[in-house]
């Protein structure tokens, strides 16, 4: 696809506009950010559903730089949130149909009244599924009888990573629905039951900072834990790079010195 242009550690990039997202056939579309770069690193069903992306979002500053770091690439974030606002506005000029599988029924009818005042040309749905770790067969099948019942021309996924993403890679095929996006903390944003920060901290790349002194309890984790780890793993490839860099370099000097 011409519109992935950075590779990272075999994650394909988007790196374009989001007006070149492809819209000839069914695709998924899914972020990535430093948290869930490492918890993939410790679940290779994560991994998978995420490599097998049909588009895959840099969502976070520390893949963003890595990238740049690592394969010289410079890549803008694109948020699971700018990916539900230019949905949300082609959806309205087109008077599409949309449907929020996940989160509670309080915040699914709180997003479906923000929906009606800002896009009311979009025909929306929404189901909240049992809040448990993993779902029956049967739930399964309800979900999907539900949403193709439906034939939402998208459908967003909000169940939190990485269950979102397994849960979609497991079940798109069954899936009547022209995009599946995994947008997780999106739903909480758009309904307002959780604030997200301001543009200044966005554009500022401290999204995260902000995140996780409004909830410390559920966000130390993320950050001060796998944080760490994620820049561990950039420094020892930067380190691993220029260490091969240096002995290709030695090694053509000497080459050189041999033939002259």
């Amino acid at each position: 696809m011409e519109s992935i242009q950075s590779v990272y550690r075999g994650y394909h990039l988007f790196n374009e506009d989001l007006n070149k997202l492809p819209q000839s056939s069914k695709i998924t579309v899914n972020t990535i950010n430093q948290y869930s770069f490492c918890i993939a690193e410790e679940d290779a069903d994560f991994k998978r559903a995420l490599e097998e992306s049909d588009i895959l979002l840099p969502d976070g500053i520390g893949i963003v730089v890595a990238s740049k770091a690592t394969n010289g690439v410079p890549i803008k974030k694109i948020s699971g949130a700018d990916l539900h606002k230019h949905q949300l506005a082609r959806l309205n000029q087109q008077q599409g149909r949309c449907f929020y599988l996940g989160s509670s029924e309080n915040t699914l009818n709180k997003i479906k009244d923000r929906l009606l005042k800002e896009y009311p040309q979009i025909i929306c749905e929404s189901y909240s599924p049992p809040f448990k770790k993993d779902f029956t067969a049967e739930e399964n099948a309800e979900m999907i009888q539900k949403i193709n019942e439906f034939k939402p021309d998208v459908l967003f996924v909000g169940m939190t990573a990485p269950k979102q993403e397994k849960w979609t890679s497991a079940n798109k095929d069954e899936i009547d629905a022209k995009v599946i996006c995994s947008i997780g903390a999106v739903f909480d944003f758009y309904a307002g039951t959780v604030k997200r920060p301001s543009n200044f901290w966005i554009k500022m790349g401290l999204e995260w900072f902000i995140r996780l002194c409004k909830e410390p309890r559920r966000m130390w984790k993320r950050y001060l834990y796998y944080g760490p780890i994620f820049v561990y793993i950039l420094l020892k490839e930067i380190l691993s790079s220029d260490l091969s860099n240096s002995f290709t370099l030695n090694e053509y000097k000497k080459q050189k010195s041999i033939s002259n």
